[in-house]
This record gives C-alpha cells, structure tokens and sequence, in this order.
C-alpha cells in the first residue's frame, strides 16, 4: 500500500494505487418505492396467511433491525457527503501525521468524538478514502467509532452497575483491534482488493455535489442494509439458542459462541451492551467479546462493507477483524476482568 497517510490537493484524490475503481451501479429510487409499493400490497394479501410464529419472528426481527439502523445510516451518509464536498483534501494533510503508521491510531481514537453506529461508519470511511485519507487509517476509524464513542460508553456503563472495568476493556480492546487491523492492511493489504469509490466534485457547486453523494450514498448503502437485515433476521430464526447455552460453561467455545451470536444478532453498537448484560451464564470475558465484535463485524455491516468496498476485500477484511477481535477480547478480558 502507499506510504503516504494523505496527499496533496495537486495530485490525484484518491491515489489510483489505493485500490481499484470499478463502476458501482446505481440504484434509481423507482426501485425502491416499488419495494415498498410490493411490501405494502403483499401485506394486505398475504398476511392473513403468514401467521406462523418463525415467520413473524422474522418479520418483527428483520423491521427492527433496518429501523433501527436506518437513522444512524442517515446520519454517516449526511456526513460522508459533507466530508466530500466541503471538506478540502487540504485539511486531512494537516490533521493527520504523514506517515501512515502513525496516522491509523490517530484516526482509530478520532473514532471517540463520533456518535453513531457501524452503519454510519462505513459512509463516512467512504468519503474519508475519496478525500484523500489513506485505506489503512480510514478503515481503523470505521472500526473504532462505533465501538468507542461516548454513546457507547455511557450505553455500557448503564448496562453493567458496579462493573466499570467493562466499559474500559471494551474501549481499550475496541481501539487496539481497530489499530491492529489497520496496521495489518497497512502492511498486507494490496489495491487490487479495495474498491475505493471516486466521486466527481469538480464541476458543479459544493451543495450540488453534497447533494449527488449523499444520494448515491444512501441509495447505495441503503440497499445492502436490507441486504444484511434480512439475512441477520434469518438467522436469528434459525440458529437454535440451546446451542450457546451448551458452551456457556467452555472457557473458549463460550467467547466463540457469543462472537458469532454478536455476528448474527446484528445489534446497534448503542443497544448491544444491555443484551450482553442479559447473557448471564457467560463469563464476563464472553461479554467483553460479544461486545468487541459486534461493531466490527455483524451481518449487515458485512453486506455494507461488500457492497461499499468490494467483495474481494470483504473476504479478506471481515474475517481478519473478527480474529483479531476475539484474540484481543479474550487478552484484554484475562488481564482486567
């Protein structure tokens, strides 16, 4: 990858050696009021017919998991948006350290002063790479500040009373795997894997291309939320919940299990801290993984990322998080819980 953490208004934003373009296709929003004109009609037709309990879980489950993250999406894609037309790639020169060793914990604990959830984070990453921040510090900030903002901190210490060693595992392992990953594709990461998206911003004024990214981006983003909804919803139905309770009193199949549980339930980063609370046959190392990868790795934060970045750097991205996640978890858990 390049070694440089930003460039210089002059040259190429992104650089082409950051990762490869490949035309995204855009998604008109015909398409999606004839969504919603289906569901509609489907509902008056066929509810009376759906009335099996898998089937209405899944429904329950799969509205609220997209209405749940649906502002959050709003709020990243409002703010990628307003990074890509307002913020000059001048600015980034200045606020982060040239080198990119550096400059990936620097954005990984920008990630505290950023409200919001993993659906936000990964428009946001987006229009950070399209200024001119290098991939490696973009994706330490995507990581790091749904798991680390003050949102989430106040969420955990509320959830877990007397416990606030739990709030403080869960910042300091957040922040170390947010920057161990970014170091990892740093280092390893190649531009053939990562589709970064280029947006024009050169012709027209500054709200109309706030207003063309921020179109694209929901439109886009927004599709593959529904993606990743339906599929966390599936197997939330599914996968019988007597399988983790089996492993619970497993020092190490215990953290798996709530790992991959956090991957399936696909819960807002502010709300995961109360069900990990809820989890009480696990152990409080368990919890901490529960909570650590959740953020940074869940269904429909997979179908964003796949959709965003590309699949190729999904497949290699995705499962490097999640390892990292649980071996940190289970570091940070044994020394201070």
């Amino acid at each position: 990858m390049s070694e440089r953490a930003t460039v210089d208004a002059s040259q190429e934003i992104p650089p082409s050696e950051w990762g490869r373009r490949e035309p995204v296709a855009a998604v008109g929003p015909w398409m999606f009021a004839v969504v919603v004109g289906l569901l509609v009609v489907g509902r008056l037709v066929f509810a009376q017919y759906l009335t099996a309990p898998a089937l209405q879980a899944w429904a329950t489950i799969f509205v609220a998991i997209c209405v749940q993250a649906l502002p959050f999406l709003v709020f990243g894609v409002l703010l990628s948006a307003a990074i890509t037309a307002f913020v000059p790639a001048s600015f980034w020169t200045r606020a982060l350290p040239r080198r990119p060793v550096l400059a990936v914990p620097v954005a990984g604990a920008a990630g505290a002063v950023l409200p919001g959830c993993e659906c936000a984070s990964v428009p946001v990453a987006s229009g950070l790479m399209s200024r001119g921040v290098t991939p490696a510090a973009a994706l330490a900030f995507l990581l790091a500040s749904p798991a680390i903002n003050p949102v989430v901190v106040v969420a955990t210490v509320v959830a877990f009373p007397g416990q606030p060693m739990m709030a403080v595992a869960r910042f300091g392992a957040s922040l170390v795997v947010a920057v161990l990953a970014g170091w990892v594709w740093l280092r390893f990461g190649r531009a053939e894997w990562l589709r970064i998206p280029a947006r024009a911003t050169g012709e027209g004024s500054k709200w109309r291309n706030f207003q063309d990214a921020m179109g694209h981006d929901f439109l886009h983003a927004g599709g593959f939320l529904v993606v990743g909804g339906a599929t966390a919803a599936t197997m939330n139905v599914i996968v019988p919940r007597s399988w983790l309770e089996s492993v619970a009193g497993v020092p190490v199949l215990s953290v798996l299990a709530l790992a991959a549980l956090a991957v399936i339930l696909s819960i807002c980063s502010e709300a995961d801290a109360f069900v990990a609370a809820s989890l009480t046959a696990f152990s409080p190392t368990a919890k901490l993984a529960f909570l650590v990868v959740g953020p940074m790795v869940d269904l429909k934060l997979i179908a964003l990322q796949a959709g965003t970045f590309g699949r190729r750097f999904a497949a290699r991205f995705i499962p490097l998080t999640f390892v990292l996640a649980v071996i940190v978890s289970m570091a940070v858990g044994e020394v201070l819980l």
